[in-house]
């Protein structure tokens, strides 16, 4: 079962309180207080973890509460700490709060943690309210109480390439050829219930793939289950964009092209300006060739004609997204800081060489001009040994 939204109640633990005790000791008539502190109360932490890839583990409990802190016991004892719950959630996780509904983090990487509700702090016992005019203090602090709170899980889907299009423009079918992912197929519409990823495979190199759940018109405004797929293409570094040249409803395949490039538009005005590659699917049928050429009329730029059946155009269409993504990715990370080689002084005898290291250090000659000087130089002889 794949679940990427979930609303759970988490609840941090009470700490423990302070302990009022005073000291009884055979031949210590007034040892005084000795209260100990309480325990601090359990946090509820949300982590991500590379091994989970859907909530379905937490959603059969909607209610997480850690472990109160334990009391403060007599001879300066201090509670017990309450025990922290872990809630392991995959990498792409966004956090929010249900009812202010601003964003608590967003868990991107592997160890990404989040404390969502912070256990409360052990109260004080009555040593720490001793005084020279109170010996005998009978005060103590209760523990604070932990946060609660409801918050919102939302899965976004981290993939390089993300397959959008309407329903049954092949999406599945793209997918199960050019990776090892089993999406279900069949010759209907709305197959595909949830994404699907998978990892293909080009050369030397590879890159994660989204089958996501065909769009229908009017999803940004929630139509269908608009919203639920939308938002894992906010994650995608690349959209490849399937249009299907003869839908069965008979629709204009240039008119469905826009009404998913104006659901992107409606959603979020950056899923708009991702870059895309546009490919006209089921490529093998007759006629679909003339649909390629009027859309690259249409939209100025190429437009590929792909089959999934025959594995036309497929090749060509992977090679041209792992290249578009490999230069994505190089203009998002940060820019190379050139090394400067400092001009160090060293001890040179008439027996030292300089030797360059091709592509890391410049000429020797010019690194160090002085060198051959120094070669020049005989070696003074040393005095021989009585």
């Amino acid at each position: 079962m794949f679940v990427d939204r979930l609303e759970l109640y988490v609840k941090g633990g009470d700490g423990g309180r302070g302990a009022v005790s005073f000291r009884r000791e055979k031949y210590v008539p007034r040892g005084g207080p000795d209260g100990g502190d309480g325990g601090n109360g359990g946090s509820v932490i949300v982590q991500a973890d590379a091994n989970a890839d859907t909530l379905a583990g937490l959603a059969t409990r909607k209610h997480w509460r850690a472990r109160n802190g334990g009391a403060g016991q007599g001879n300066n004892r201090h509670g017990k700490n309450g025990q922290d719950i872990i809630l392991l959630v995959p990498p792409g996780t966004l956090v929010r709060d249900r009812e202010r509904g601003h964003v608590l983090k967003d868990l991107v990487h592997p160890g990404d943690s989040v404390v969502v509700a912070r256990g409360g702090k052990g109260g004080r016992g009555n040593a720490h309210f001793k005084s020279p005019t109170n010996r005998t203090p009978r005060q103590y602090e209760p523990g604070e109480a932990g946060e609660e709170r409801w918050i919102v899980l939302e899965l976004k889907l981290i993939a390089d390439a993300g397959l959008i299009g309407l329903p049954n423009a092949g999406k599945s079918t793209l997918l199960s050829r050019v990776s090892r992912a089993t999406p279900a197929i069949a010759p209907y519409p709305f197959t595909t219930r949830y994404p699907n990823l998978g990892v293909v495979s080009v050369g030397d190199s590879s890159f994660v793939l989204a089958d996501l759940p065909g769009l229908i018109e009017g999803a940004a405004q929630g139509a269908g289950l608009g919203h639920e797929f939308l938002r894992h293409v906010e994650r995608t570094r690349l959209l490849i964009h399937l249009v299907e040249p003869f839908p069965a409803d008979g629709s204009d395949p240039w008119h469905n092209y826009q009404i998913i490039r104006r659901e992107l538009r409606e959603y979020a005005p950056a899923l708009e300006q991702k870059p895309q590659i546009v490919c006209v699917s089921k490529g093998e049928l007759p006629g679909a060739e003339a649909v390629q050429q009027r859309l690259e009329q249409l939209l100025g730029e190429e437009v590929l004609l792909i089959s999934a059946v025959t594995g036309l155009g497929l090749a060509q269409l992977m090679g041209r997204a792992a290249r578009r993504i490999a230069e994505l990715k190089t203009a998002a990370s940060p820019q190379s800081v050139p090394v400067s080689f400092a001009r160090e002084a060293a001890v040179r005898t008439a027996d030292f060489r300089i030797a360059a290291v091709p592509g890391i250090t410049p000429d020797a000659a010019e690194l160090y001009p002085e060198a051959d000087a120094v070669r020049a130089v005989p070696a003074s002889p040393q005095p021989e040994a009585g």
